[in-house]
C-alpha cells in the first residue's frame, strides 16, 4: 500500500512518517500494492488528530482519532481502520453468501423533524457512484454515518439510506 502524509498546523517529521508507515504496513494484508491511503495529521490547541482515508472498491474506508499525543492518535486510528476493514470484508462475504434483498428488511417510516433554528455549518460536494441500496448501507456503516446519499443503480435516481433507531434501515426515494 502506498500512502501520502500531509500536515495541517503541524510539521510532518520523518519520525511521524515512519510511525504512520509502520502502522499502515499492518494493513497491507487487506490491499493490493496500487491502493493509496491519504493520511492527514493536524493539531488544534491540545488535540493531535489523525485522519486516514483509503479508497476501496465501491467506497471509502475512513478513520479519525484524536488525543493529546500524535503517536497515540496514530495507534488509535490504525485500530479503527483495521476494525472497519474486517467489518467491510465480512459484509462483502455475507452479502454474496446470503443474497438478502434490501426490500425485505426495509420498514417505511417518517423521518423525525427537528424544530428550532436551522443553521448550515458545512457543505460537502461529491460525485454519486451508482450502487445498490445494500452497498449504500455498507458504505454508511463504514463511514459511521447515520445516512448516505447515492445513485441507485437499479433506478438511476438519487436515493438516501438512513439508519433508524431500532437498528434497521430506511430508504428515501423521489416520487415518480
Amino acid at each position: 500500500m502506498k500512502f501520502t502524509v500531509s500536515g495541517k498546523n503541524v510539521e510532518v517529521t520523518e519520525s511521524l512518517k515512519t510511525a504512520v508507515a509502520e502502522k499502515l504496513a499492518k494493513l497491507d494484508r487487506f490491499f493490493s500494492q496500487d491502493v493509496e491511503a491519504n493520511v492527514t495529521l493536524s493539531v488544534e490547541k491540545n488535540r493531535q488528530k489523525v485522519e486516514v482515508t483509503i479508497p476501496v472498491k465501491g467506497g471509502v474506508i475512513r478513520g479519525e482519532q484524536e488525543s493529546s499525543d500524535m503517536y497515540v492518535s496514530i495507534d488509535l486510528v490504525e485500530e479503527v481502520i483495521e476494525s472497519q476493514l474486517k467489518k467491510y470484508r465480512q459484509k462483502i462475504i455475507d452479502r454474496y453468501q446470503n443474497r438478502v434483498n434490501f426490500a425485505d428488511s426495509y420498514i417505511e417510516a417518517e423521518p423525525d423533524e427537528d424544530e428550532g433554528e436551522i443553521r448550515i455549518v458545512k457543505v460537502k460536494h461529491f460525485q454519486f457512484k451508482p450502487m445498490d441500496p445494500e452497498e449504500a448501507c455498507m458504505q454508511m456503516e463504514l463511514l459511521n454515518h447515520d445516512f448516505f446519499v447515492f445513485t441507485n443503480s437499479e433506478t438511476d435516481e438519487v436515493n438516501v439510506v438512513y439508519k433508524r433507531k431500532n437498528n434497521t434501515y430506511g430508504i428515501i426515494e423521489p416520487e415518480r
